[in-house]
């Protein structure tokens, strides 16, 4: 087998492991260790550079560079090495690192966390669950905020935390895995506009947009093709994102969450408070209708079904051209 032959299938068995798997407690995840690699060069690279918004903005843009080059460069290194020793080596290493990248059973899991907090506690179980999977403040949010605010991670994160890494790894194997994931880590970590980071972590938030671009447009275009799959309203969910996928200021979390909002025939987005402060978001959908818990389970067969079908779209396309020589190195 040649290596993009054994990359393109490394990628499909790191998913079913994820699917299966998840990310178990016991194993150190390697965002772990890119988020501690960021939060030493942030405080390493302030000292570095002048105390004005200037010199926040070029020590941020440095990072920016150092975090996904060394990360795609440490990954690399041990894959080259794993294909020198033998290229199964390297299928078996290259599964396990496409693992770590891909996130699905994760979300789902923490998702469904949310909805059982409020069976079991209530809505104030809810607003602590919630509170580990967003960045928004939870302490006032009603039941349905907390459910909107689950929707929207499901939604946004089909395409930040499976498709997106998903094309960067069978496009460039692992090593485009690892690159997108210290991208996608710098933004969750210092991409907010506050006092703190917003000359800091504006370059980690544009490269983070631009790596995401194209994969939150195939999410959205992916989740609304399998809706008649999952018995979701396709048509309605089409209507609402041709309508409303531009109204967030980032130009990609309004494109998947706009489909659920469609697809479910709810309202999501609206004003929302961060750090005390609260930041005024257009409302995506009709709202024909108030959402429930099940909504939740809902939107994590969206993300399955969307990830699932691109994931065998892409498969279908490459593996061919690596088998046929397309490809092959």
């Amino acid at each position: 087998m040649t290596l993009w032959q054994l990359t393109l299938l490394s990628v499909l068995a790191g998913f079913l492991i994820d699917c299966v798997l998840g990310d178990p407690a016991w194993l150190l995840h390697p965002v772990v260790l890119i988020g501690k690699l960021i939060s030493f060069l942030e405080k390493t690279l302030r000292r570095a550079f002048p105390k004005t918004d200037r010199g926040a903005f070029s020590a941020g843009l440095v990072m920016a560079i150092l975090v996904p080059v060394l990360s795609a460069g440490v990954s690399f290194g041990i894959l080259f090495g794993l294909y020198k020793l033998h290229p199964w080596a390297y299928f078996a290493g290259s599964s396990i690192m496409c693992w770590q990248c891909f996130a699905a059973r994760c979300l789902a899991k923490e998702a469904n966390k949310v909805v059982k907090a409020l069976k079991i506690g209530g809505v104030e179980a809810g607003r602590k669950q919630i509170a580990m999977l967003v960045g928004r403040d939870t302490e006032q949010l009603s039941e349905e905020q907390v459910l909107k605010a689950t929707v929207e991670t499901v939604a946004e994160n089909t395409s930040d935390g499976v498709i997106a890494p998903m094309l960067f790894m069978v496009l460039f194997g692992a090593v485009g895995g690892f690159f997108y994931k210290a991208i996608n880590t710098m933004d969750s970590m210092v991409g907010y506009k506050n006092d703190r980071y917003l000359w800091f972590g504006r370059a980690a938030a544009k490269l983070d947009d631009a790596a995401n671009f194209i994969p939150a447009r195939l999410s959205a275009l992916a989740m609304i093709a399998v809706c008649p799959i999952v018995r979701l309203d396709g048509r309605h969910a089409f209507r609402i994102w041709r309508r409303d996928r531009r109204k967030h200021a980032s130009p990609n979390s309004a494109q998947t969450e706009s489909v659920a909002a469609g697809a479910l025939h709810i309202a999501l987005a609206g004003p929302a408070s961060y750090f005390g402060k609260v930041v005024e978001k257009p409302t995506l959908g009709d709202g024909d209708r108030p959402i429930e818990r099940t909504d939740v389970g809902r939107t994590n067969a969206l993300m399955y079904g969307a990830s699932i079908l691109l994931l065998l779209l892409f498969e279908a396309i490459l593996l061919p051209l690596a088998l046929f020589g397309g490809l092959g190195l």
